[in-house]
């Protein structure tokens, strides 16, 4: 009897596994087409990085995706576009009336990319060559490239319906060997003639002015201030080790005390070998002048110490921009 109930419960299992084989032939989504370009949501943007070249273009692989369990069987020809009206939804959504803030699209002449895509029966990705010149580019403003899967005139496949697959609002940030974000803890700011109380901040940004070139904006001013042009401050990397500081707009009246010097080292990961560890330390002193704070009235400021940033490189990776751990 035992015997005979094991034999109807082990037919019971094979034809149940059987019935689960077959469902998986069959495609159980859709073959939706969308970007890998996943948005930081809290952002509405994804950030790609770029190598700062200042004579040619640089080139990132986009991809773009079939969705779906089972391989389609159609050859595609995706069509891709600018979207425009998507980038003032989430500028609105995200930074409401502060135009200032807001996300700008790339001049025309800073990016080209092929209007149609190929993806060939029995692929589910092909990579879009988005090309850019970014030789003058200033990143006070956040700039970027909004892009969306348009619609198929011969309706052989359907753009993605869900949020965020069908669009890539790309924020591009050049990059150079210095730029980006560095530990300002130990970069002390004083009102002027008062070393008492310092202010800090836990991090500053530093963007790509050009290949030996960066900004970063004075003492404790951030990106969200509305005149944050007026505080730039350009350090250029010299080869014998130190920095030339120098102001975008006079009126800071930017003095800079002693020389700034930089320091650039490495070490190899102590547990994964292939990841390099490097390391920008920047050491500076100087004084400036705010004058948009309070109408009519100048304080002035002195800051001084040091900030590092640090970069973890994949050697196994060969693309740079891929191998940066951002």
């Amino acid at each position: 009897m035992k015997n005979r109930i094991y034999k109807y419960l082990i037919l019971a299992v094979l034809f149940f596994l059987s019935a689960c084989n077959d469902e998986w032939k069959e495609e159980q989504f859709e073959h939706y087409v969308s970007f890998k370009a996943p948005m930081n949501l809290s952002v509405g943007s994804t950030s790609i990085y770029l190598r700062y070249n200042p004579a040619g273009k640089v080139t990132y692989k986009l991809p773009v995706v079939v969705s779906g369990t089972t391989t389609h069987n159609n050859d595609m020809i995706v069509y891709i576009g600018v979207d425009l009206d998507t980038l003032q939804n989430i500028n609105k959504e995200h930074f409401n009336l502060r135009e200032d803030l807001f996300y700008k699209p790339l001049r025309v002449d800073q990016y080209e990319f092929s209007e149609t895509i190929p993806i060939p029966a029995g692929k589910d990705v092909a990579l879009l060559d988005l090309n850019f010149t970014l030789g003058e580019i200033d990143l006070v403003d956040k700039w970027v490239l909004p892009l969306t899967v348009l619609d198929d005139p011969a309706h052989v496949y359907t753009p993605n319906t869900r949020k965020n697959y069908r669009k890539a609002i790309l924020r591009v940030i050049p990059f150079n060997d210095y730029s980006g974000l560095y530990s300002a803890s130990t970069m002390n700011v004083y009102f002027k003639g008062d070393s008492s109380d310092p202010m800090t901040s836990n991090t500053r940004n530093m963007y790509v002015v050009d290949e030996n070139t960066i900004f970063f904006y004075a003492g404790v001013q951030d990106e969200d201030l509305l005149e944050r042009a007026s505080y730039k401050i350009m350090a250029q990397f010299n080869d014998d080790g130190t920095l030339t500081l120098t102001a975008s707009d006079p009126e800071i009246n930017l003095q800079v005390n002693g020389t700034p010097t930089y320091e650039v080292s490495e070490r190899v990961d102590d547990t994964l070998p292939y990841l390099i560890h490097r390391y920008v330390t920047v050491k500076m002193d100087y004084e400036f002048d705010d004058y948009t704070s309070v109408p009519g009235e100048i304080i002035g400021y002195t800051a001084s110490g040091s900030m590092t940033m640090e970069r973890r490189i994949n050697t196994q990776i060969p693309d740079e921009d891929q191998a940066i751990e951002w």
